[in-house]
């Protein structure tokens, strides 16, 4: 194994903390990859990672390796790229993780043109509503809602997306609308469809704007869901209130089937953001994915 090769095979060890996860990734041997970081660190002089039979760490040399090496391959595929390809002839798998709301109700209706522009670019879909480690699963950038944790990820906002409080036809017909936060007409007497984060564990509050500062408001209810298109389906079926971005359910509200409630305590615009790892070494086809992502939203 040369030298370049024994780069990616250490960065992707220590990004993965696994010798077996990083040598499956690699098409490798365990005891290839094992075999090959050992003639590395003898060359160097210098122990690079600290295993045991379940953890692999990295000492401080190879915390400082691993950084001079992400340079060195960022600079190798930026010049692989200015010299033997076109902005049209970019290739690889982009790998992309998203909620399933947000692959129906956005990446899918326009995703064909980015790959018009792009044809030897192929995408590797991961949609769920569960959250994940980008580096470990290796996935190059994940679209993710709402306001993000401070992390040692790149996070770029593409777009504030204007939500909405709706309910059922069915439901407001057997319940009524609720007209205000409280009092008459108030939420005391209305049940919510709840939303279980996938990170906390917890049902996700109702926002609703007063006076220019955000109102959090908890309703009991007789389902939970995890996922975005259950939620949506929930309150069709008459379950109670929700709050989504308009985009997902506009079609439901010029049918019909869904109505807007507190229309003068709307939610908070939800933000939208791609998130990739902080690396330098960020593919071509990744940052042109994440542009046109962004030229998609501008729009």
């Amino acid at each position: 194994m040369d030298r370049f090769d024994a780069m990616q095979l250490f960065v992707r060890i220590v990004e993965l903390g696994s010798f077996t996860r990083a040598a499956e990734q690699l098409g490798l041997q365990r005891a290839t990859a094992t075999q090959a970081i050992q003639q590395l660190e003898a060359r160097l002089g210098v122990r690079l990672l600290q295993r045991t039979t379940r953890h692999v760490s990295v000492t401080a040399d190879g915390q400082a390796y691993h950084q001079r090496c992400l340079a060195i391959l960022a600079d190798v595929a930026e010049a692989d790229t200015v010299f033997t390809q076109s902005a049209r002839q970019l290739k690889g798998v982009v790998r992309v993780d998203l909620s399933v709301s947000m692959w129906r109700h956005v990446l899918s209706p326009a995703l064909s043109a980015f790959c018009e522009r792009h044809p030897h670019i192929a995408f590797d879909l991961s949609v769920s509503d569960r959250q994940i480690d980008l580096v470990r699963e290796g996935v190059d950038c994940v679209l993710r809602s709402g306001t993000l944790k401070d992390s040692a990820l790149v996070a770029r906002r593409l777009t504030l997306q204007p939500q909405v409080t709706c309910a059922s036809a069915d439901y407001v017909r057997r319940h009524g609308a609720p007209t205000a936060l409280e009092g008459a007409g108030g939420l005391d007497a209305h049940r919510a469809v709840n939303y279980v984060s996938a990170v906390t564990g917890k049902a996700v509050p109702l926002e609703f704007m007063v006076d220019g500062g955000v109102q959090l408001r908890t309703l009991p209810g007789s389902i939970d869901v995890n996922n975005g298109d259950a939620y949506v389906a929930a309150c069709e079926a008459g379950f109670g209130l929700i709050q989504v971005p308009r985009s997902h359910v506009r079609r439901q509200m010029a049918a019909g089937t869904l109505v807007e409630v507190l229309a003068q305590h709307s939610p908070p615009d939800l933000p939208l953001s791609v998130v990739y790892p902080h690396r330098r070494h960020v593919p071509v086809r990744v940052r042109v994915f994440v542009d046109w992502l962004a030229e998609l939203f501008q729009a």
